[in-house]
């Protein structure tokens, strides 16, 4: 019951700061809202009072109902799926898969190559070699949630927000894929093994797995549809299905040296891939959708600000080496995002304003930590440096990134000057 109050009040004091940030009149998104909501309700303020069921105490105490968060991520990864319709696609499909895995690759080189001085200036106590390559494989990957709400919130329209969805889901293939090979160079130069399987054979397993379960699962979905008449009940089948597919997507599968496993988030993207493009009753679904899960995003960003670790403000390099990778990482995804699209033939307004929209970053980022803390068993100091690097740069990420999306899709003209939610309880009060 106190986890069940914890989440009460955590849904309470998200919805209660988006109202202290609407008084501010400065149009600040929601997701900044329920992240410094959940801050406040953390381990560092209200829950360092002890008070049972009012804040998070601990970590731990957060992890008790992360199955929220996991369940949030597995639905906003769904709802992402439905950007990869084929008319859609036919447009801007091309753009976006050079666009999303350009950026990616870009930006994870740049702050290889940052990250890689430092060592040289710092030294290789304070800057080991594998901690700046896994460090600079992390910089690929662009946080979905973050980006998806503040869209959903202001219901952007445009060349910019058409390109930047389809994107960031690329991001997480396209992450995985460098960061399992980066990783793996990484274990080798601290004295391991090159090994093919964790370089080049499990990320690719990973992928093609989700991909096809992803796949599977929503061809059974969209044959169930059919059997309900009631469109209430669809949604009731949907909400299984994705929850299904999150749970069976924490199966590890051990094959000799190769190993099956599966990223949630593939596997849910492609479930709405294929429920999207093969169903006829998915436009209302997914709009029906949209509405349901709107408290559990509220939730999962509450969760996630209150996850921020403000203890990594007392290392001073990690500061340094924080202060580094976010500015550079910034400077690989605007420059990577601009080179390509100017590439491909988009036109000015997404050459200059889609790279602002990719700096989000957080769920993806931190399970490679997790990856690398395992990886990096026998040297701690090494798994330590990296998780406290990428905490902070989560902080500022996560707080910042929001409220630069939201101001890049409004100079491109992609998010109307005043809210909706603001025009229709004006409407009313004319009535």
């Amino acid at each position: 019951m106190e986890a069940l109050l914890s989440t009460a009040i955590a849904l309470l004091a998200g919805l209660m700061m988006t109202r202290l940030f609407k008084k501010t009149g400065l149009g600040l998104p929601d997701v900044t809202a329920f992240l410094i909501a959940g801050v406040l309700i953390g381990p560092f303020a209200l829950g360092r009072l002890g008070l049972k069921g009012i804040g998070f105490p601990t970590f731990e105490s957060i992890e008790a109902v992360s199955v929220l968060s996991n369940t949030a991520l597995g639905f906003i990864a769904f709802d992402i799926g439905n950007e990869f319709r084929l008319s859609q696609l036919r447009e801007t499909g091309r753009q976006a898969l050079v666009i999303g895995i350009f950026q990616a690759v870009f930006a994870a080189l740049l702050v290889d190559g940052a990250l890689i001085g430092l060592h040289f200036v710092l030294g290789p106590e304070k800057m080991p070699f594998a901690v700046a390559i896994t460090l600079g494989a992390i910089a690929a990957a662009t946080a979905p949630a973050a980006t998806l709400m503040v869209v959903r919130q202001f219901k952007a329209k445009g060349p910019v927000t058409d390109l930047l969805l389809p994107i960031v889901a690329l991001d997480d293939a396209v992450g995985l894929v460098v960061f399992a090979v980066s990783f793996g160079i990484a274990q080798a130069l601290e004295g391991g093994v090159l090994n093919v399987f964790s370089v080049v054979v499990n990320p690719l397993l990973e992928i093609v797995c989700s991909l096809l379960l992803g796949a599977l699962m929503g061809v059974i979905m969209t044959k169930l549809e059919p059997l309900f008449f009631s469109n209430t009940n669809r949604l009731s089948l949907t909400i299984s299905f994705v929850c299904m597919t999150i749970a069976f997507s924490v199966v590890e599968i051990p094959i000799g040296p190769a190993q099956i496993s599966f990223s949630s988030l593939l596997v849910c993207m492609m479930l709405g891939t294929v429920f999207c493009n093969l169903s006829p009753y998915s436009v209302d679904i997914m709009q029906r959708s949209e509405k349901w899960v709107s408290p559990l995003y509220a939730i999962f960003f509450v969760l996630s600000g209150a996850q921020l670790d403000l203890g990594v403000f007392r290392y001073p390099s990690v500061i340094l080496i924080g202060i580094v990778y976010i500015l550079v990482r910034s400077l690989g995804k605007y420059l990577g995002a601009g080179i390509s699209s100017r590439a491909v033939g988009c036109s000015d307004t997404v050459n200059r304003y889609l790279g602002i929209t990719l700096l989000p970053q957080a769920g993806v980022a931190l399970g490679m930590v997790v990856s690398a803390s395992v990886g990096f068993a026998d040297r701690p100091d090494l798994a330590a440096l990296i998780r406290n690097t990428i905490l902070f740069s989560v902080l500022v990420y996560e707080l910042v990134g929001p409220m630069l999306t939201k101001w890049a899709l409004t100079q491109a003209g992609e998010i109307e000057a005043v809210p909706a939610e603001k025009k229709t309880r004006e409407r009313f009060q004319h009535r």
